[in-house]
């Protein structure tokens, strides 16, 4: 750097005034430098639970008042509206209504904002559209339609976020031409020219447009930067981790020199890398990581000092996340003292794990030791929920589900249960009409509409009406032969699917052909989108929920306790005790069947809206939702390789990191008490899946976990994880001291995929896959009515080759 653009050394000034003075008062020495520094960029690498809000809040006030900065000089940018309006609200009660002057708002926010002001350089009106994502897949839909392109190979949700990441790197239209390699990148580029230019006739940009035509708008008119540029002296962004490289851009250029020669704004970024995990949101690790190469003459200040949780969890997860390479050596403390042990447990199957939790909550509640809205219970999926919300609604536990809706109000949950409700009842107009053109299969708007006028005149149901239209369409008025033959083919698939429920196949067995027949399922899997990913493994879920309800032989040994069975109410009369050997009285479902599914399924569903009370209710989470959150008791369940990590992280050095980050995140959101568990067993599509214990465990150290219950030998060969420990017995509570030596970590079986096993339990298989060698040598068998297991091959494996 020139000494033209040379700024004071980095410095932390003292107080001048006894405003200053208080608002240091409080503070440890790291956040007081942190508030205090002035002169060149800063980094303050604020560990979970450090105070960071707190910083960032007292170092705008210590702006106000020690530096005599205008508020309208300062820009403060975080990434969520909660976010935002905290930190407004925390300024607010420090500098009072000065604030009001101020830019603290979210990334999308502040572009909005100053599009909307400079709208007469974009040319658009100021008072654009927003395009949410819904808008943004049925343009691009409508666009590729009118392109002629195949929707199976060239799907709206796939093209939007193909489009979404190409924005992400602030490429346009013609970049996307260029850099094409293959057809589909050729299309992709055929359908953003169109897609923008349909924007702009709109008057809309997209949600990624906001930030990409704002930097582009900085980086075409230097009026325009320069004016901002001189407006904002004092760029605060919070979660700095979590930017994509079109947000990186963006600081970049409104905290750059207004005019050559010019002093930079002073900027200030919060964050911490071993918090970074929304890299499947195109959030780039390296923005953080590479700030000091980006800004030489930056000063970096470390957050160390924890004020949200016991040492004891504070030490697991540095322990854990001290396995990830090339991070910033950073070890969290706290003056709490050591705390309670974090409790392990190990579950036979997700139902007992999931029992285990909603024991221990009712545990400490009726102990006085937590209420229950101090309780948080963490999984890795979406899909992991369902058995927590079952088995809480069972026992009447009060709970809700955060970041996103419940498991049978998500979109395919109820797309699949109205299949069903019409196969089971087809007068079902509701249910019906919900899948008439879902997944998408050519019957349009006008068509539903059609077919629904014609029955109100007929004075007929809607399966009869489309029926009719199916069959002799030309007595529907105002029907073109395209959605006629669409009609015709819907009404094949339900009658096939009929068929099918008439044998009386099995609910778990209807809804895989359901996913086969309607192209559900196909449609997601080439899906780009990573929430369709989600989407599916709920689907699977919802296979595994009518598998348990029929008993299906292979989940014979993962019976549920009978405090947490299917309610035999729904399946006899009342007046009936549970157990006698009575005839289920008339209009009753037969227990197992369609019919009785379906009701179970209603009753939960209906119970949705638990009412609250002064103790609130526990509160049901994703991993990636938790982030920011903090409760005194935390459960993070589904420890095991293949769920968490997940399965796509395995075999990637990157992804396996961010997992263990996200391991790292679940620790530190605990208080006071942390449990983990995992489970033996755990079912995906309806079938038995023996996974390891996830590696992250065997990274915390032995003396800082309570086991309340452990592996027996025969089912986790090594230690109490199932794969190698650096020692200690296997302890045990609750249930029995097992106290198993560890065998040997030498392979006792070699197999190769399709050798013959004869399992002691699962019988008869097939190797299907091989993985891994030494102590992570599993194989993944097809044990057939039993399901596909996956086993490690180390220690007591009841397992013969033959």
């Amino acid at each position: 750097m020139s000494a033209l653009f040379e700024l004071p050394a980095p410095t932390s000034l003292p107080p001048r005034t006894a405003r200053g003075a208080a608002l240091l008062e409080g503070l440890n020495p790291r956040q007081q430098e942190a508030v205090a520094h002035a002169g060149s960029p800063l980094l303050i690498v604020a560990g979970a639970g450090s105070g960071k809000t707190r910083v960032l809040t007292h170092r705008i006030a210590w702006l106000l008042a020690e530096r005599d900065v205008h508020p309208g000089q300062i820009m403060s940018i975080t990434f969520t509206n909660k976010a935002a309006a905290e930190m407004k609200e925390r300024v607010d009660a420090l500098v009072g209504r000065r604030a009001n002057a101020m830019w603290v708002s979210t990334f999308h926010s502040m572009c909005v904002r100053i599009l909307r002001r400079e709208a007469q350089h974009m040319g658009v009106r100021s008072a654009f559209s927003v395009y949410d994502a819904d808008d943004t897949r049925r343009l691009i839909g409508l666009v590729a339609r009118d392109l002629e392109l195949d929707p199976k190979k060239f799907a709206a949700r796939g093209i939007a976020a193909q489009i979404s990441n190409l924005k992400n790197e602030l490429l346009g239209p013609d970049d996307a031409i260029e850099r094409a390699t293959n057809e589909y990148e050729r299309k992709v580029a055929e359908v953003y020219v169109v897609y923008q230019a349909r924007l702009r006739t709109a008057n809309a940009f997209d949600f990624d447009d906001l930030i990409m035509e704002t930097v582009s708008l900085l980086q075409r008119l230097p009026a325009v930067a320069e004016y901002y540029r001189r407006r904002f002296r004092h760029v605060l962004v919070d979660e700095y981790q979590d930017t994509n490289h079109a947000q990186y851009v963006l600081v970049r250029e409104l905290a750059a020199p207004a005019v050559e020669g010019a002093e930079p704004a002073e900027l200030c970024v919060v964050g911490d890398s071993d918090q970074s995990i929304y890299a499947f949101r195109g959030a780039n690790i390296r923005n953080i990581i590479e700030f000091e190469k980006d800004f030489p003459d930056s000063r970096t200040i470390l957050l160390e000092q924890n004020y949200r949780s016991t040492q004891t969890i504070l030490s697991a997860a540095n322990a854990v996340i001290a396995r990830n390479p090339d991070r910033r050596d950073k070890r969290l403390w706290s003056e709490q003292g050591d705390g309670e042990k974090i409790v392990g447990y190990v579950a036979d199957n997700e139902h007992d794990e999931a029992a285990f939790v909603a024991g221990e909550v009712d545990r400490l509640v009726d102990a006085g030791e937590v209420r229950n809205s101090d309780v948080a219970v963490f999984y890795r999926t979406n899909s992991q929920s369902r058995v927590f919300e079952d088995v809480f609604l069972r026992v009447g536990l009060p709970y809700k589900v955060v970041g996103g809706v419940r498991f049978y109000e998500r979109k395919e949950v109820r797309d699949a249960l109205a299949y069903l409700r019409v196969l089971s009842n087809p007068e079902d107009t509701v249910s019906l009409r919900r899948i008439l053109n879902v997944p998408k299969r050519g019957i349009g708007d006008k068509a539903e509409d059609t077919v629904a006028a014609y029955a109100d005149r007929r004075r007929i149901s809607f399966i009869a009406a489309l029926r009719i239209a199916a069959e002799t369409p030309e007595l529907v008025p105002g029907l073109v032969t395209r959605s006629q033959r669409c009609i015709a083919a819907f009404v094949r698939i339900l009658d096939e699917l009929g068929e099918l429920a008439a044998k009386g196949e099995e609910t778990a067995d209807l809804l895989e052909a359901i996913y086969a027949k309607t192209g559900y399922t196909a449609e997601l899997e080439v899906s780009e989108d990573p929430q369709d990913g989600s989407r599916l493994e709920n689907l699977a879920e919802l296979v595994t929920v009518a598998r348990e309800f029929a008993g299906d032989a292979a989940l014979a040994d993962l019976a549920v306790a009978p405090e947490i069975a299917v309610a035999p109410e729904i399946a006899v009369g009342p007046g009936i005790e549970v157990g006698d050997e009575a005839e289920v009285e008339p209009g009753v479902p037969e227990p197992g069947s369609l019919a009785a599914f379906l009701e179970r399924v209603a009753l939960v569903a209906d119970a949705d809206s638990i009412p609250d009370n002064d103790a609130g209710m526990v509160t049901l989470m994703t991993l990636h939702t938790a982030k920011g959150l903090e409760f005194p008791a935390v459960f993070v369940t589904g420890w095991e390789d293949g769920v968490f990590p997940h399965m796509r992280a395995m075999g990637d050095p990157a992804e396996l990191a961010e997992e263990r980050r996200l391991a790292y995140v679940g620790i530190t959101r605990a208080r006071d008490r942390l449990y983990l568990s995992r489970a033996m067993i755990r079912s995906t599509f309806g079938q038995p899946n023996a996974n390891p214990a996830s590696r992250f465990l065997a990274e915390i150290p032995d003396e800082l976990v309570d086991w309340r219950r452990s592996e027996p030998e025969r089912s986790a060969p090594v230690g109490r994880f199932g794969f190698g420990r650096r020692s200690g017995s296997i302890g045990g509570a609750d249930r029995g001291d097992w106290n198993v030596p560890a065998p040997s970590l030498t392979p006792t079986i070699s197999l190769d995929v399709g050798d013959r096993v004869q399992h002691d339990k699962y019988g008869l298989g097939t190797v299907v896959a091989s993985d891994g060698a030494g102590t992570r040598a599993t194989v993944t068998i097809d044990f057939g009515s039993a399901g596909t297991v996956r086993l490690m091959l180390i220690g007591g494996v009841p397992l013969q080759k033959i």
